[in-house]
């Protein structure tokens, strides 16, 4: 009989515990998926912001886009690294092709791999574009270009762009 009682506590015990570790993960899986969502939906918020940026090269917005430390590989030559400087190198591209336009910008969010971890989030795809340098240049639509962008996630939740490269 004692052994009995024995067996049916440990057994009693036994299953709580692994009722509660299946419970606290269940808890865990559905705080990190709502965590994941809002992520996903801060990324989509900057994904809209980009667009609309690009479109209108407006030189702030642009900027704006970026991380205080973000570094774009996009400019010929160096490096553009920090807010201020990228701020500077819109404004010098601006100034020297007051009739630049883009056309077309389509990121292509639908193929786009995106992974997030803690604070980061890398994202890998294809853009097109269409652009003309001045008002009489005829439109210039480079090959599909392949995208990687590391993004920082700010302190009120956003996403910026911290590293943008093209190949």
């Amino acid at each position: 009989m004692e052994r009995t009682w024995v067996f049916v506590a440990t057994a009693f015990l036994a299953g709580m515990g692994v009722g509660l570790v299946a419970r606290d993960s269940v808890v865990a899986a559905d705080r990190q998926t709502e965590g994941h969502a809002a992520d996903m939906a801060a990324i989509e918020k900057l994904h809209r912001a980009d667009e609309q940026a690009t479109l209108s090269q407006d030189p702030a917005a642009l900027t704006d886009l970026w991380s205080d430390d973000g570094i774009n590989l996009g400019f010929p030559g160096q490096a553009v690294v920090g807010s201020k400087a990228m701020r500077e190198a819109y404004e010098k591209f601006r100034a020297a092709y007051p009739d630049f336009q883009v056309l077309k910008y389509a990121p292509d969010y639908k193929g786009m791999e995106t992974a997030i971890v803690d604070e980061w989030a890398i994202e890998v795809g294809y853009t097109d574009a269409t652009f003309k340098m001045s008002a009489n240049a005829a439109p210039v639509s480079p090959p599909r270009a392949k995208a990687m962008r590391l993004l920082k996630r700010q302190g009120d939740g956003s996403w910026k762009f911290a590293l943008v490269g093209m190949k």
